[in-house]
């Protein structure tokens, strides 16, 4: 069975007034290591199913969503009498909307696209040098790399036809010292793995681990910070997570306005600091159209189908947008702006590397990640954390050792605000969200100036 075959097979088979159907194919493979040694690899693939029904009564329009593993027309005729039967036992729903009508893509009729364990052709083989290197130098590897492509079929009984393929990897090593007492991380995201370095990750992770041959124990308090692009990454996709629309609307987020409404319109970050969403961006490409499974403050059901395009979220510290359905803009009397999988931070002005911000510090600390990321308090969207595999002291503009981990409490719409400096913008990787959620990001560096250590952690 096809997915184009599935999704029509569930159109015709469903007895509800309308239907939605979305079908991803998936297939992925990985590689893990540790001890310098590779330890398993794998190669899988699964075909998920959602339906989505839609009863009209005179109250107004009652949805059912019911998901599952199925490759056959008789688990996909499962899903519908389920999808249909919580469709007429539902109540109305309060975002019910026209669903989108007759939108095609091109390349519907063609088949999955699959990846497999020859995406590391080029990787694996040096990986193994590295685990020599690394061997003869008394370090220890551990790592993981994964690599998804999943094509994603979404029709509808209006004439939805929409196809997109997405390809998703990433990668991560961590090192350590012979006898454990040290640990250093280096991660990024890839579309396609042949841009990944093996012997320059092992050569990365040995220069933290040699810059941590000297340890210096500090106090909490507040350090002028350098944020490399991963841990901004971290940060910022909470600032994005967190910006639903609905919510802002009703008071209970750092985007509400006081007295009621959203702090659309108003300067939220520094001059010359953009936030934005496009589908199109070069190497981070998404869906360029909407996909929703179910509904809630950020997501409706109702709206699957709808384009994507470039969107400003703050543009020049200005908030432009939040995340929004069909129903929150109609409550906010706002554009639709729905969620896009990818985020892109820029600073107007902004050149140079991160070497060049550590360069230009007398003294202060410089992060690798960040770790176990929750919220504090919703109102100022205050940020709770660890520091994870390296912290490092600068002195004079350069790295002289290694510092124990922290405990931070930060506010992401803070550091927009209070930042001095920033790098060029560069593709990054969250190390908390990047290898299950969200990977596709662009960040630059920053350093801040005041930011705060809360208490020491005996973490790695």
């Amino acid at each position: 069975m096809t997915p184009q075959s599935l999704v029509e097979h569930a159109l015709a088979t469903s007895i509800a007034d309308d239907c939605i159907v979305i079908v991803t194919d998936r297939t992925s493979a990985n590689l893990r290591w540790a001890n310098n040694t590779l330890t398993t690899n794998g190669v899988m693939h699964g075909i998920s199913v959602t339906v989505i029904s839609f009863i009209r009564t005179a109250d107004g329009v009652s949805t059912g969503s019911v998901s599952g593993s199925a490759s056959s027309q008789a688990q996909v005729s499962d899903l519908v009498t389920a999808a249909d039967a919580a469709a007429r036992a539902g109540s109305p729903a309060e975002d019910a909307n026209e669903l989108v009508r007759d939108r095609s893509s091109a390349d519907w009729d063609d088949a999955p696209v699959h990846t497999d364990i020859h995406v590391y052709d080029a990787f694996a083989p040096a990986l193994g040098e590295a685990f020599g290197r690394a061997s003869s130098e008394s370090r220890v590897l551990y790592g993981f790399v994964n690599h998804e492509l999943t094509t994603t079929y979404l029709g509808s009984t209006t004439g939805l036809r929409l196809r997109h393929v997405q390809p998703t990897g990433h990668y991560a090593c961590t090192g350590k010292t012979a006898d454990l007492a040290q640990s250093a991380w280096v991660g990024g995201a890839t579309r396609t793995f042949t841009d990944v370095d093996a012997l320059a990750m092992e050569e990365m992770v040995a220069q933290r681990l040699a810059w941590g041959s000297r340890r210096v124990d500090l106090p909490a308090g507040r350090y002028d910070t350098i944020l490399p692009p991963t841990a901004v990454a971290d940060l910022m996709i909470d600032a994005y997570w967190y910006a639903g629309a609905r919510v802002a609307h009703e008071g209970q987020s750092v985007y509400s306005q006081r007295g009621g409404g959203t702090r659309i319109g108003q300067t939220i970050a520094a001059p010359g600091v953009n936030l934005f969403s496009d589908p199109n961006y070069p190497g981070l490409e998404c869906a360029p159209f909407n996909v929703a499974t179910t509904s809630g403050n950020e997501s409706s059901v109702f709206d699957n189908g709808l384009p994507l395009e470039h969107t400003d979220w703050i543009r020049d510290g200005e908030l432009k947008a939040l995340l929004q359905t069909r129903h929150s803009a109609a409550m906010t009397k706002q554009p639709v702006t729905p969620a896009i999988d990818n985020l892109i931070l820029t600073i107007d002005g902004a050149s140079g590397t991160i070497d060049d911000l550590v360069a230009g510090t007398q003294r202060g600390l410089l992060l690798t990640c960040l770790w176990y990321i929750r919220e504090v308090d919703p109102q100022s969207l205050l940020l709770t954390g660890l520091t994870r595999d390296g912290v490092y002291l600068v002195e004079n503009g350069e790295i002289t050792g290694a510092v124990n981990n922290y405990r931070f409490n930060e506010s992401p719409i803070d550091l927009l605000r209070r930042f001095s400096h920033a790098s060029e913008t560069e593709p990054s990787f969250s190390r908390e969200w990047g290898d299950d959620y969200f990977s596709r990001t662009a960040t630059p560096a920053l350093r801040i100036p005041d930011f705060n250590m809360s208490s020491v952690s005996q973490a790695m």
